[in-house]
């Protein structure tokens, strides 16, 4: 589309010419939503098309949905060497919800194992709409997007103009510039935004003066003014993080109206401590997530201080995917050196005397004997895969703790499972085994239904009899013996000698479930004598013997930091 609006030129066309962002270009994935304004021609009529282009992973359907909700229709692209996904019934769910006009297209057909006609049939029965109106394109040689953009012209409606000549602007997205502050991407529903009007943000209750506007094709580009259905940005010269929100409603100073539609804040599912190897680093990682916030509004953090590890962050994310990519950032972008927890969830536990706490963390959690129930987060997990890979999945779906509730089937040889399961148990490794299973064929996409009862206890590492509560770890019963025998042998093997004996346990329960003994190590304190009676040696072994056994009880073990990298990365 860009190529053919010639809104990019040749000799600045390049591959993922949208991908900002270094790790976007490297994983061949979106992780953000990225506006852009083409002007078409179509009979000789000139046409401005604001369109957004968004990621396609279950973990940023968060951007999706701000962007919906900024447009009047969505182009539904289908790999048709893949046919139609699970994060393909998800996004088109919240398309419908949203009323937006949907213009289907099969993608890819120029790839040797594409199956247009076969996944254009599949997406028509989805849509119930004539195979005719499913749109056929190649990114890749140009075929079929002339069409695409009139189809686009034809079915999508021009943005309805309100009778208020207000202006009044919807913030789905913000990035930051160290220069000229926050700048503010803002759908227009009415009246115009122009460069020194006196704006205000209506739930921040903050005023200022726009440095410039403009749109994106797709670099930034100044504009006099944006104009009711335009996309574009706003330049607010604002410094302060937390002041500009997503989902706030820009209008003029002396406007007295009610907000627009917002967005609902997002819910992470899976959380993480966040350390700096070096705590010197920690002011640079406070200032580092505050800048993070500022690109990723899903991104969700609190102070947190462990005495193994120091001070650090409890950090929300949106799934597995959007943590790897958010600490990743956070180590390329500003230089940190960075220890990660392993991710869990959310519990509620209840106590036996009826308090109800929300329990992000193993540290946090009540003794055993004072908790009454313990309640996790549960997953509808909708998975797309070919028939000949059923029998391979429901095995996983079981091996995870889950269930299958439905399977529907279709023209095509592709199923649709729906699976529920606890969350812990979709973050721990699913997805992967998923993809191995199905030979990359499967897709998923899930979304957070309930809290259900959960069968899972703490499982604590004590070393020389004190508890080391970095270590500590939420399992399930029935991994708990296996989860403990893996975690003492591998203590073991990272932790150095001491001059005495040290037992490294793993207990829940108030019982040990594993135990090993990292030797002592040991000094020849006989080395230097030569000849004599052997009663010397004796006497210079048994002060040994006697000095370790005083030692043993009073003991107290330094973990280094290194052992706590060790432990968090291998799992």
């Amino acid at each position: 589309m860009l190529e053919v609006t010639k809104t990019v030129s040749d000799r600045d066309m390049k591959e993922q010419v949208l991908d900002q962002m270094d790790l976007e270009r490297e994983r061949g994935i979106t992780i953000k939503m990225t506006p852009v304004t083409m002007k078409y021609e179509m009979e000789d009529t000139d046409y401005e098309l604001n369109l957004i282009d968004t990621p396609g992973h279950v973990d940023f359907s968060y951007e999706v949905s701000r962007a919906l909700r900024a447009v009047e229709g969505a182009v539904l692209l289908v790999d048709s060497t893949q046919g139609i996904e699970a994060q393909t019934l998800a996004v088109l769910a919240i398309a419908r919800q949203l009323d937006l006009t949907i213009v289907p297209a099969v993608t890819k057909i120029d790839a040797k194992n594409s199956r247009p006609d076969e996944v254009a049939l599949e997406l028509a029965e989805l849509l119930s709409v004539p195979m005719d109106d499913i749109a056929r394109v190649s990114g890749k040689t140009g075929e079929g997007v002339d069409d695409l953009l009139r189809r686009v012209i034809q079915a999508v409606p021009a943005p309805a103009q309100r009778d208020s000549d207000i202006p009044q602007g919807l913030v789905f997205d913000f990035d930051y510039s160290s220069h000229r502050g926050i700048v503010a991407y803002t759908r227009i529903f009415s009246g115009q935004f122009s460069k020194n009007n006196k704006l205000k943000l209506l739930a921040a209750d903050r005023k200022f003066i726009p440095a410039e506007v403009g749109v994106f094709s797709p670099v930034a580009k100044p504009q006099d003014n944006l104009s009711a259905g335009s996309v574009g940005y706003v330049v607010t010269g604002i410094k302060e993080p937390g002041v500009v929100s997503i989902g706030d409603t820009i209008t003029s100073t002396d406007a007295d109206i009610q907000p627009l539609a917002g967005y609902d804040p997002p819910q992470p599912v899976v959380w993480a401590s966040v350390f700096p190897e070096n705590q010197d680093q920690f002011t640079n990682l406070e200032n580092a997530l505050e800048r993070l916030l500022l690109t990723d509004s899903s991104l969700q953090y609190e102070r947190e201080k462990s005495a193994g590890l120091g001070q650090g962050f409890r950090c929300g994310f949106l799934g597995r995917l959007h943590m790897e990519v958010a600490i990743e950032r956070l180590r390329r972008d500003y230089n940190l050196d960075l220890i990660t927890t392993s991710p869990s969830v959310a519990f509620k536990v209840t106590t036996k005397d009826g308090k109800t706490e929300t329990i992000r963390t193993p540290s946090r959690f009540p003794h055993y004997g004072e908790i009454e129930e313990i309640q996790e987060p549960w997953v509808s997990a909708t998975i797309r895969t070919p028939s000949d890979y059923m029998s391979d999945i429901m095995s996983i779906v079981y091996e995870h703790e889950g269930e299958v509730v439905d399977t529907e089937s279709g023209k095509s040889d592709r199923l649709t499972v729906t699976a529920e399961m606890p969350l812990r148990e979709l973050m721990r490794g699913f997805f992967t085994a998923l993809k191995q299973a199905s030979s990359g064929f499967a897709s998923l996409s899930y979304e957070v239904v309930e809290y259900q009862p959960a069968d899972v206890t703490r499982l604590e590492v004590l070393v020389a009899k004190e508890p080391v509560p970095a270590l500590a770890t939420i399992v399930s019963e029935q991994r708990l013996d296996r989860r403990a025998r893996e975690t003492v042998e591998k203590l073991k093997e990272l932790l150095p000698q001491q001059v005495v004996s040290v037992r490294i346990q793993a207990e829940a329960r108030g019982r040990v479930i594993a135990s090993e003994t990292l030797r002592a190590s040991r000094k020849d304190v006989t080395a230097g004598l030569y000849g004599g009676d052997y009663s010397r040696k004796k006497k210079k072994l048994k002060a040994q013997r006697e000095g370790k056994k005083k030692l043993q009880d009073r003991v107290s073990v330094r973990i280094p930091s290194d052992v706590y990298i060790k432990m968090m990365r291998d799992d």
